[in-house]
């Protein structure tokens, strides 16, 4: 009983001691998570703390950003008024000086005004004057004698204004600096070359009539067999000593007259022969058509042109436009773009060549279905020209757009040429139409005696008589005849107009 007692009793303080302990382990355990918990909420304040602090930065900084915006925004405002209202001042001082400019003019043209009234009715009072005088001496009416002195008023004004239109042209030529590129353009319009007229028909001379037979040969086989070789109709007529050879090409034209100058001299005609002169003929022309076109270059200082294109320019010899030899023509044209595009400070060798080669489509072998600028553009690009000579090429007529100022060089150049008198035959007849209405019209003013148009039109040269043209009027005619020049006729450039008006005094000592 007892030992059951002791285990009872020892069980229960066993228990007790597990209770106490327990309890101590909970409170221990109790006292950590206070003390961890406390950390955790220290750590969350801190945090937030600091979250608190960098958001208040943030904000603070953004508000000092946008402060610094808006005192910005306040200062350009501010400066943008300050500016308007100095450019009000301005313009209102500008109102202000012209109001005093205005009233001075004002004040000026009142004056004017006034003092022409009283030259007016000076005036009045002199004409009266002068008509009562008019009319004293000369017994006339009033009314005539008025008529008389109006008329005499009219001239003098009328010469007053010439002398005084003359002062302002002349003030204007010192003043005109644009005008000199206009008058190195008219100069070069008086470049004078030889006229050459060709057309589609070349005579050939012999010596006799019997050679006639000879080149017809028996039932006219020889004057095929020529026919067939040059592709140029041979026509032999009653033409005394004569021998018409026709052809659109003036190469097989000129292969055709060599050939048969060659066969004539020869004395040999016959099919075979004929056939084998042509041949040779057709090989040296080619190789002085090679010659020409390297001469050519030579003359105008142009290096580096491809062989085909030195050919093309050979073949001009033999081709005309209008009647104008299209090597002449292109190379007058290489000289007149020289001396422009040097007048303009541009590149002179791209100029010249250029207007060399403006032309070289009229003178292809295959003859294509394309404006002869283009082609021209095309065949210069082929062979390697630069690009601002294959414009200048393709745009002479305006077919393409100009790209570069080489361009409207050589279309001018061109006109030029074209243009100038007796350079094609369309325009001869005209032109020495226009020559003479030239001196017909100045003729037709009362004390001209002759008129004279040289220069090939470009100047206009009167004689009038001293007793009926004085030197006041003299201007007077000048100009009268240069603005009926200008409305009535056409022409190209400028015609000036010379008056001379000289004294002569002729007496005999006998």
């Amino acid at each position: 009983m007892d030992i059951v007692i002791g285990i009872v009793i020892g069980a229960v303080g066993g228990a007790v001691i597990a209770v106490v302990i327990q309890n101590v382990v909970l409170k221990n355990r109790k006292m950590q998570l206070i003390k961890d918990a406390e950390n955790e909420g220290e750590s969350i304040k801190k945090d937030k703390i600091i979250q608190a602090k960098e958001k208040f930065l943030q904000l603070k900084e953004n508000h000092e950003k946008t402060i610094k915006d808006r005192e910005r925004k306040l200062q350009s405002a501010e400066d943008r008024t300050k500016n308007k209202e100095k450019s009000l001042s301005q313009k209102i001082e500008d109102v202000n000086r012209k109001e005093k400019r205005i009233d001075g003019q004002k004040k000026n043209l009142d004056d004017k005004i006034k003092s022409v009234d009283l030259k007016h009715q000076e005036l009045e009072k002199t004409q009266e004057k002068r008509v009562a005088e008019l009319s004293r001496i000369s017994g006339m009416d009033p009314e005539d004698a008025k008529k008389t002195l109006m008329e005499a008023l009219k001239d003098e004004a009328r010469t007053e204004a010439m002398a005084h239109i003359k002062d302002i042209v002349d003030e204007a030529k010192l003043n005109a600096n644009q005008e000199a590129k206009k008058i190195i353009i008219q100069s070069i319009q008086r470049l004078a070359h030889e006229q050459a007229i060709e057309n589609a028909v070349s005579v050939f001379n012999i010596d006799s009539d019997e050679v006639k037979g000879r080149i017809i040969g028996r039932e006219g086989r020889n004057i095929r067999a020529l026919e067939a070789s040059t592709g140029v109709e041979i026509v032999v007529d009653d033409t005394p000593e004569a021998i018409l050879l026709s052809c659109f090409d003036p190469i097989r034209r000129e292969i055709a007259r060599l050939a048969m100058h060659q066969l004539v001299t020869d004395g040999r005609i016959h099919p075979a022969r004929i056939e084998e002169v042509v041949a040779k003929t057709r090989k040296t022309l080619d190789e002085e058509i090679a010659e020409t076109g390297r001469r050519t270059c030579i003359d105008l200082g142009i290096h580096g042109l491809h062989s085909d294109l030195t050919r093309m320019v050979g073949r001009m010899k033999y081709r005309s436009s209008y009647g104008q030899n299209l090597l002449q023509h292109s190379r007058e044209v290489a000289n007149i773009c020289a001396i422009m595009a040097s007048e303009l400070g541009l590149n002179v060798k791209l100029a010249k060549r250029a207007g060399l080669l403006h032309d070289i489509g009229k003178v292809p072998e295959d003859e294509p279905e394309l404006p002869h600028a283009i082609l021209g553009m095309k065949l210069a690009e082929k062979h390697g020209e630069k690009a601002d000579v294959c414009n200048a090429i393709g745009a002479h007529h305006d077919e393409i757009e100009m790209n570069t100022l080489i361009a409207p060089i050589v279309q001018v150049a061109d006109a030029i040429s074209g243009a100038r008198p007796g350079a094609r035959r369309e325009i001869v007849e005209s032109y020495i139409k226009r020559i003479k209405e030239l001196e017909n019209l100045a003729v037709g003013y009362d004390g001209v005696t002759k008129a004279y148009a040289i220069q090939a039109g470009r100047e206009l040269r009167v004689l009038v008589e001293s007793e009926k043209v004085s030197d006041l009027k003299a201007d007077e005619l000048s100009f009268a005849i240069s603005q009926k020049i200008q409305t009535e006729m056409t022409y190209p450039g400028q015609v000036k107009v010379t008056l001379i008006r000289e004294k002569r005094a002729v007496n005999y000592a006998k």
